[in-house]
């Protein structure tokens, strides 16, 4: 009998390891492990909201980890991420408190990607929505999400250059890589 209930704890303890879900680490965690990296590091954090069928967000992550930029970034940024507003067959995807980040972060109306650049003590240095000349990062702008168009694409070398140490020529090439995610223009019907 003892064989028995030993052989059935194992096999429960074994089926729970290959079978079960893992719960996606809290926003909190997620974003205490960034802050004491950026902190130990001397970098920014570039905290991005995403969601597992956002192609926007596919884009902006392939961007970031370009053969061409993906240095620049790591050497100046601790990026990392947190998943909201997965359809319901993914809702155990979203990291548990995502949501209410996005919100503190103004990010709730923005659309994804939704992105943050923070201090190491999580101080707001920046965001991706374009606001009006002068306003603060408590107004709600335009989200630029994955930048593309050349208005976005200038925006974020604008903000990259405020927040890290990268010079002109490495922001030329990181330009240049987000450029290539603009849209291909629609021919024209006759």
């Amino acid at each position: 009998m003892k064989s028995f209930t030993l052989s059935a704890i194992l096999l429960f303890a074994f089926a729970t390891m290959t079978f079960g879900q893992t719960t996606p680490p809290t926003a909190d965690a997620v974003l205490k492990e960034a802050y004491t990296k950026a902190k130990n590091e001397n970098k920014k954090v570039l905290l991005m909201f995403h969601a597992s069928w956002c192609g926007w967000c596919k884009k902006m992550d392939a961007s970031l980890s370009d053969a061409t930029t993906k240095k620049f970034f790591d050497d100046n940024y601790v990026i990392t991420h947190l998943d909201v507003q997965e359809q319901p067959a993914q809702k155990a995807l979203e990291n548990p408190g995502a949501a209410e980040q996005l919100k503190a972060f103004k990010g709730e109306k923005s659309g994804l990607p939704f992105w943050v650049i923070l201090d190491g003590e999580g101080k707001v240095l920046a965001d991706s929505q374009i606001r009006p000349k002068g306003a603060s990062l408590d107004t709600y702008g335009e989200n630029i999400g994955c930048p593309a168009a050349d208005n976005e694409v200038a925006h974020f070398a604008q903000l990259l250059k405020n927040t890290s140490k990268l010079t002109d020529d490495q922001l030329s090439i990181i330009s240049k890589r987000f450029a290539q995610n603009k849209p291909a223009p629609r021919p024209v019907a006759n």
